[in-house]
């Protein structure tokens, strides 16, 4: 006998048919869907920056690469296929060695000398002291002056015959040299300023990695018996190896750059005693009117800057420890 109670032709007991999930097919249709909708969204989001990027950074760039295989005036139409000739031209040049000696060891003496004397002076902002926040503004400002002002202020202060280094330097029977038209002197004026400029930023984020240091280690290298050096050693450099590898990477960048300082007070000279690399490509570019050749010594500098930050990516960063 059949029991009339039991569902007729699958429906169930409030007369409905019951829902089937989807087959594995749909599942996949609905993933595909939704993964396309997002990601449709996430280009839109993104494409402004892209564009943004794409215009104003890579494709000065590539055009950049493309004009060193040119001989341009930038005066004629447009610019004339000459291959290596540019480059040829540019390592044959026998002042572009004094360039390239010239920016190594500006960069060189700049990033040392910043890191060493603003770690110093960091410490000492790091002491217990009265008045310690105004003698921090006061280091810092240099770094948000801008370059021309700073080059107007250190003219006056080389000034053989009216500067301060003359009111310092007579006193002790030294004779004030010519600080910025000298070729003996003029890259090391440059760097003095340079130094000077920069240090302030250095000693502010190295006392930001100082003030973050966790005591208990201190605390503990006391009750071990280590004494202040040890301790800088073992501990304080180790744990600030993040903030110099931050400032030797952007320390670099910066100096390689370094170009409104050297305009406002040697201009490259005397000859080509100061001249960076970035100053040799404006003065190609603006001076001698050799887009060719300009653009060719960026290029160069783009690859120096290249190396070197691969370089510190993959040999330095061992080194740092994160805590």
């Amino acid at each position: 006998m059949i029991n009339s109670s039991a569902p007729a032709s699958g429906r169930g007991r409030s007369g409905h048919r019951p829902t089937i999930a989807p087959g594995v097919g749909t599942q996949i249709r609905l993933g595909w869907k939704r993964y396309k909708r997002e990601y449709l969204l996430f280009a839109a989001m993104v494409a402004p920056n892209i564009l943004i990027i794409a215009v104003f950074a890579y494709w000065p760039v590539l055009y950049n690469f493309y004009l060193s295989f040119t001989s341009w005036d930038m005066m004629a139409p447009t610019p004339t296929f000459d291959g290596l000739g540019e480059y040829v031209a540019m390592f044959t040049d026998p002042d572009f060695g004094q360039v390239l000696l010239n920016t190594l060891v500006f960069s060189g003496v700049v990033v040392i000398g910043s890191l060493v004397a603003g770690l110093a002076i960091a410490l000492l902002f790091n002491q217990k002291m009265h008045g310690r926040g105004i003698v921090r503004t006061v280091s810092f400002a240099p770094h948000i002056v801008s370059g021309a002002a700073v080059a107007t202020l250190w003219l006056f202060i080389f000034d053989p015959n009216y500067g301060l280094s003359r009111v310092l330097l007579q006193p002790l029977g030294i004779t004030p040299p010519h600080w910025t038209t000298s070729s003996t002197y003029a890259l090391w004026s440059l760097i003095i300023v340079y130094l000077w400029k920069g240090i302030g930023f250095t000693a502010i984020v190295y006392l930001a990695g100082l003030q973050g240091m966790p005591t208990d280690l201190y605390e503990a290298a006391r009750i071990d018996g280590a004494g202040t050096w040890a301790m800088f050693r073992q501990i304080t450099l180790p744990l600030l190896s993040p903030v110099t590898f931050f400032l030797v990477l952007t320390s670099i960048i910066s100096t390689f750059q370094a170009y409104d300082v050297t305009a406002i007070m040697t201009g490259g000279g005397p000859g080509s005693s100061s001249t960076t690399l970035s100053w040799y490509i404006y003065r190609q570019a603006f001076q001698a009117s050799d887009a060719g050749r300009s653009a060719a010594a960026a290029v160069v500098m783009f690859v120096l800057l290249l190396l070197v930050t691969t370089f510190q990516t993959r040999f330095m960063e061992r080194r740092v420890h994160y805590r």
